[in-house]
């Protein structure tokens, strides 16, 4: 009995010694997966049975690993890769056997038959399986044992059926996304308060919209005809009574009812006509009612005349201040904050304007995005600005958000953008900024192949990509003490001056924005971590700023952007493999991969500080600081 015991004893220290390079089996689990799919190809040439998964420096596509000692496999991100193969035939089984998979991405491929058994994956945190085909029902039952689903998109397949009642009993459920599908039937009453992200538009969905779901906006049942409820402002309708009475009674009845119809309908109106004519009276409100329409959801851009903009710390704006410290007003309405009709005016350096102004100034729609529409309005004086309507911006009362708008209000550097004005009621809020005319680095990159994107030679990209480093450098500096000193840093938010300086704009909202829409609006929520783990810090900007990076050294608009992924480029993935394969030069944009051999180690360069701020591995991945001093060595 000493001697069996000295044996395990033995054993156990000998298992404590051995330290693996990899899980083992986890390669012929993956195998065993792949051999499943239909068309495997994309995966042939490195998914190789008896190589390490978890290989930093040959890794095969599309996979992740823990930073473990272990190094097991925790991700799996095979999308866009043209894989297809039947639900019921795909080996989950083979899946199951990997003890550290958290995360599980076939979005955008062409997988159809029923969903397979991925519910075998109890421990999965995250599943993407948007853009694929699957369809059919999914069970009640389904998602019972998978009590650890944060993440869940279905959305653009074919499901049918009503939506499984055990997805209501996640309890750690944040995102779930199954828009674009047929699912039929009542929308089930989701409690969660960790559901932050839901999307059932575009279904077959019918009924009364549940109480619980009222914290949604209206855009998430969209494309819902038979569904009803104060949430979507469609009243439902009362079940008709069963019919009674002798056929001349019907015909009373019939004849009541056409009478009362058409009295209501006079009466609609006479309203109408009495509205027309107080809207006509009141022809400021009339004006107004641009900037002010019922759903803010739109940011709006204000254009002004010159840009004169100076490198420096923040600085207080000079003008006077009452004793509660709001701005004196110095136009109607263009100060203080204090009435609901008030616009304060935070940054005088362009001049002072208020409300009137804007009611009176020529309105433009010049787009929607992520946090709202925009409007470009011109006034009187010339000045053309953007006014930006915000959306879901409550997290915040009054003095609170007045606190962070001055903050952002006294930014003074030649590449941040700072607000002119802003707009405050409960229901609304309006930010007035600069117009740049000569738009956004998305427009110039992807928008116009023409003269204008020839004019992004090596030096002018050179030249945004410091001037960005140098406005994210300050904004990490004054915001320190934010999580997200930026928050959503992208192409479509740094506008670009004529002699193309970068200046970046949106930054700083984290504070201000709705948790469930900052989810869905900000591009650091797009960062591995967060997306993983639901874990945000200062370095999901250095991720962004990596994205930039990418996305401007290769020409290519990167998957990251979309929702759905559904287009684009993987500019990571890409550059990754790239990178480790030695074939760097492949990918600088052909427009500028003809100079000089020099230049081309200086393109190379930058391409390596874009991929290590786009590490996966948060830990792993360099400090802002880090990044910027890189990108300056750089040299044309």
């Amino acid at each position: 009995m000493a001697a069996v015991r000295l044996f395990l004893l033995s054993l156990f220290v000998f298992c404590l010694r051995t330290n693996p390079s990899h899980a083992i089996g986890e390669d012929v689990h993956l195998i065993d997966f792949k051999e499943s799919l239909k068309d495997s190809s994309p995966l042939d040439s490195s998914w190789i049975k008896g190589s390490n998964p978890c290989d930093a420096k040959k890794p095969w596509q599309g996979i992740d690993c823990s930073d473990t000692g272990s190094q097991a496999v925790s991700a799996i991100l095979l999308m866009n890769r043209g894989l297809s193969g039947a639900g019921p035939e795909l080996d989950i089984d083979a899946l199951s056997k990997l003890g550290s998979l958290r995360f599980l991405s076939l979005e955008n491929n062409s997988f159809s038959g029923p969903l397979p058994e991925f519910n075998q994956l109890s421990s999965l945190r995250s599943l993407f399986l948007s853009g694929n085909q699957f369809s059919g029902e999914i069970p009640q039952g389904y998602f019972d044992k998978m009590g650890s689903l944060k993440k869940l998109h279905l959305a653009r397949n074919k499901f049918t059926g009503p939506i499984p009642g055990s997805l209501t009993k996640l309890s750690n459920l944040m995102e779930m996304w199954l828009q674009e599908n047929e699912f039929s039937g009542p929308v089930p009453s989701f409690e969660q308060k960790s559901l932050q992200s839901i999307d059932l538009s575009n279904n077959k969905l019918q009924g009364e919209i549940p109480q619980s779901m009222s914290r949604f906006p209206a855009s998430v049942f969209q494309g819902n005809a038979d569904v009803c409820g104060a949430v979507i402002s469609k009243q439902c309708q009362a079940a008709e009574a069963p019919a009674s009475g002798t056929p001349d009674d019907k015909s009373k009845e019939s004849h009541k009812s056409g009478a009362l119809t058409k009295w209501v309908i006079l009466a609609v109106v006479v309203t109408v006509l009495l509205v027309t004519i107080l809207f006509k009276a009141k022809k400021k409100e009339e004006n107004f009612r641009v900037l002010g329409k019922e759903n803010l959801d739109d940011v709006v851009q204000v254009r002004v005349a010159s840009i004169n903009r100076r490198t420096g710390s923040s600085i207080r704006r000079t003008g006077s201040y009452n004793e509660t410290g709001s701005q004196s007003s110095r136009r109607g309405g263009a100060a203080g904050g204090k009435s609901p009709n008030d616009l304060v005016v935070i940054n005088e350096e362009k001049g002072v304007f208020g409300l009137p102004d804007l009611m009176k100034a020529a309105a433009e729609v010049l787009g929607s995005g992520g946090l709202g529409s925009s409007y470009k309005a011109i006034m009187a004086n010339g000045m053309t600005v953007v006014v930006k309507r915000m959306r879901d911006m409550n997290k915040l009362n009054r003095d609170a958000f007045e606190t962070e708008i001055r903050k952002l209000g006294r930014i003074r550097h030649r590449n941040v953008l700072p607000p002119l004005a802003y707009h405050y009621r409960k229901e609304e809020k309006l930010l007035v900024t600069e117009f740049v005319p000569k738009g956004s680095l998305l427009f110039l990159l992807h928008g116009d192949r023409g003269v204008a994107h020839s004019e992004l030679n090596w030096p002018t990209r050179l030249k945004i990509i410091k001037g960005m480093a140098r406005g994210m450098g300050f904004l990490h500096t004054e915001f320190a003490s934010y999580d997200l000193p930026h928050g959503n840093l992208k192409s479509s938010n740094i506008l670009l001056s004529p002699g193309y300086e970068p200046l970046l704009t949106d930054y700083a909202l984290y504070s201000l924005i709705s948790n469930t829409q900052s989810v869905q609006v900000l591009f650091a929520y797009k960062s591995p971590e967060a997306v993983l783990y639901q874990q945000l810090s200062p370095k999901s900007d250095v991720y962004c700023l990596g994205i930039v990076i990418l996305e401007i050294m290769t020409g290519k608009f990167p998957s990251q952007y979309l929702n759905n992924q559904k287009g684009g480029t993987d500019v990571v993935q890409w550059a990754r493999q790239s990178i480790s394969e030695g074939r760097v030069a492949e990918l600088i944009d052909p427009e500028i991969a003809n100079g000089s051999s020099s230049s081309l180690d200086q393109m190379e360069n930058m391409l390596q500080i874009g991929a290590m701020c786009t590490e996966s591995d948060h830990e792993s991945r360099i400090e802002m600081r880090e990044a910027i001093r890189s990108i300056e060595e750089i040299q044309v």
